[in-house]
């Protein structure tokens, strides 16, 4: 499955099969969060949150292609990414993009 940022596919016709998403809201556990707070005492990248982060993209992005996938698409273009803090030490992450089929 072809996933783009952009919304179209130089030489390539497609007919729109619509809106498709995947989303996610995960959490780190108790100790790694107390171990992130005490991080921000002395500043720098909170490893746990990004490593959360990135499999939370990855895991949002596997629904978005299985929606896609259900509708018979090719590709999915105009793909973004947005999150949000639901919680302390929560996060949700949706992917969402427009599906295609190829013609």
């Amino acid at each position: 499955m072809k996933l783009v940022s952009i919304e179209t596919i130089p030489g390539q016709n497609f007919e729109v099969l619509g809106v498709v998403k995947g989303t996610i809201v995960q959490s780190k556990n108790f100790g790694k969060d107390f171990m992130a707070g005490m991080k921000t005492l002395v500043g720098g990248e909170i490893k746990g949150y990004t490593d959360m982060l990135v499999e939370a993209r990855q895991i949002a992005t596997k629904r978005m292609v299985d929606e896609a996938q259900s509708l018979g698409a090719d590709a999915i273009v105009g793909v973004r990414y947005t999150s949000s803090s639901v919680m302390q030490g929560a996060a949700e992450v949706m992917a969402y993009g427009t599906a295609v089929k190829f013609i």
